[in-house]
């Protein structure tokens, strides 16, 4: 997840669609497997199944982040911030973000941004939103903040004067160095305005240890490497910011619905998760 931010691709502006790299497995696509989706290919679907088998929790592990995501971005919606930005969009499964968002204000607008030409395809395709709102879609690399908050399809529907909720759902991980992962993360709040708000999950094995760095084992083996978090370690991305109560915890005990905190078990998880507005 390297890449420079990313072109619209040469072939796709000759009319062809973009190349798709089906040869190794993609986060996004594994992703997309394991929570029921059809967008994924053989490669994908081998490494989810051994993945699977070494942790069969995986599966309830990327639910609950699903449903973080929701509450997250409700809560977000209901504190008044009605502009979103996705970094790290995936392949849309619905209720996505704005559905959420646009569920508590029509008006809200969303930018999604994904570098993997698979999602860009099925975002454009599939993410409609209300007549009052408005939804943008940017393929690009994470690794660069000025850019994305620089190009035309983020200036274009968000006012960066205004507060935005940006999101970092489940990508963190996959930035190795952790500094450099606190770096990125500040280059994108910087650009914007007090009152804005951090999203973020990433992952964990210390909830099971053994059987849950199965998981990190067979992303590292596909070419995937994956960098596994403490809860110490996630704490500083929110540093300078006001942590949401409960502050950064397992995904599924984050303000969870009524009548569901028990529902999961802390063994069955592997994502550290935090909510903060910038002052």
């Amino acid at each position: 997840m390297s890449e420079d931010l990313a072109r619209p691709d040469a072939d796709a502006a000759d009319g062809e669609p973009p190349l798709i790299d089906t040869s190794v497995a993609h986060s996004a696509r594994v992703y997309d497997f394991i929570l029921g989706g059809k967008d994924n290919y053989q490669v994908d679907r081998e490494a989810a199944e051994q993945m699977l088998a070494g942790w069969p929790n995986l599966r309830t592990s990327m639910r609950e982040n699903r449903r973080f995501m929701h509450r997250s971005v409700r809560y977000a919606a209901e504190q008044g911030i009605d502009q979103f930005l996705d970094i790290g969009t995936g392949i849309p499964t619905s209720p996505n973000l704005h559905e959420i968002a646009q569920e508590v204000n029509p008006a809200a607008r969303v930018v999604y941004v994904d570098k993997d030409p698979i999602v860009f395809v099925h975002a454009a395709a599939r993410l409609t939103g209300t007549p009052e709102g408005r939804i943008a879609y940017l393929r690009a690399d994470m690794h660069d903040p000025e850019a994305i908050l620089s190009s035309p399809e983020v200036t274009g529907t968000l006012d960066l004067g205004r507060p935005v909720s940006l999101s970092l759902i489940a990508v963190l991980q996959f930035v190795l160095d952790k500094e450099e992962a606190y770096a990125l993360v500040r280059g994108y709040l910087d650009r914007l305005a007090p009152g804005s708000m951090l999203t973020i999950t990433t992952v964990t094995t210390h909830t099971d240890p053994e059987d849950a760095s199965t998981v990190t084992a067979e992303y590292t083996k596909r070419g995937l490497p994956v960098r596994d978090s403490t809860r110490a370690d996630v704490e500083p991305f929110f540093e300078g910011l006001e942590l949401t109560e409960p502050g950064v915890t397992l995904i599924h005990r984050w303000r969870p619905e009524p009548g569901t905190e028990d529902s999961v078990r802390d063994d069955e998880v592997a994502m550290y998760a935090g909510v903060a507005r910038k002052p």
